[in-house]
């Protein structure tokens, strides 16, 4: 077997509702797949019952943290478990993030804007959904300027949501507008292989979107998005061809908030196919 280098960079637990499996047996999948490490990233807390339906409780922060603690005694030496987070950008939440990101040893932080969410929808929402769009965008380059995040998760996500207005093309002076401001900052933005198997079946962000974002210098982390097992690393060897037809040589993961660089085909080449062949 090649040398262990990748992470599964997005995963989840029980714990935010929508999701099935223990960490461990994600652990066992990353093992089988060759990855160095999984990190764990359940979706954050949020106050005033904030989408609760699909994250965890803030009166369950400490258990979550002591799940991922004994996942990583449990699999110590043979798959790195790191405690990381999925947390929302909110206008207006920002000192609470930053509290709650101080409480706790993460080792990676996702940003995420989430427009199907009730409280984006009503704060945000309009008849003109190419306006929404523009929303999104724009709102995502503002989560990367917080200074809060490691990256930024399925960074197209509101096509999926929009998807019979979704015509890239009209709005990509917004999208190209929202990078300039993202790439200042330094901040990642994620390769999402989850986005396959939504209603616009292709990786979040489109091949475009990546084109742009190699062309700003943007780092890329890769992350299945898995709320089971099985999803671990689904479509890694797909999205690491992508980001070479986009211009990328290397692919990055985050350890203690600091940034990792591998080289794509060293990534590649440290890939264990998948038992079913896929």
């Amino acid at each position: 077997m090649s040398q262990r280098i990748l992470y599964e960079s997005h995963s989840h637990t029980t714990l935010c509702n929508h999701a099935v499996g223990e960490p461990t047996e994600y652990a066992a999948v990353a093992y089988d797949r060759g990855l160095k490490g999984l990190i764990v990233t359940c979706h954050n807390p949020m106050p005033n019952r904030f989408s609760h339906h699909v994250r965890m409780r803030e009166d369950q922060f400490d258990e979550y943290v002591d799940l991922v603690a004994r996942t990583t005694d449990e699999w110590n030496g043979r798959v790195d478990v790191r405690l990381g987070l999925e947390a929302d950008y909110f206008e207006g939440h920002e000192s609470y993030l930053e509290k709650q990101l101080s409480s706790a040893v993460f080792h990676f932080v996702l940003g995420s804007v989430h427009p199907q969410i009730q409280e984006f929808r009503a704060k945000y929402w309009q008849a003109d959904e190419v306006e929404v769009q523009r929303t999104y965008f724009r709102l995502l380059a503002q989560s990367a300027e917080t200074g809060l995040f490691d990256s930024l998760a399925h960074p197209d996500l509101v096509k999926n949501h929009t998807a019979n207005v979704w015509r890239p093309a009209e709005i990509m002076d917004d999208i190209r507008a929202s990078l300039d401001r993202i790439a200042v900052t330094g901040v990642a933005m994620e390769l999402n292989t989850s986005g396959l198997n939504k209603t616009i079946s292709e990786m979040n962000p489109f091949p475009r979107m990546l084109t742009e974002m190699r062309q700003r210098n943007i780092p890329v982390t890769l992350g299945a998005d898995a709320h089971e097992p099985n999803r671990v690393s689904d479509g890694y060897e797909q999205a690491l061809q992508i980001l070479m037809e986009c211009g990328y040589d290397r692919v990055s993961f985050f350890l203690e908030r600091r940034r990792n660089d591998v080289l794509i085909s060293d990534a590649l080449e440290s890939l264990v196919a998948r038992s079913d062949g896929s």
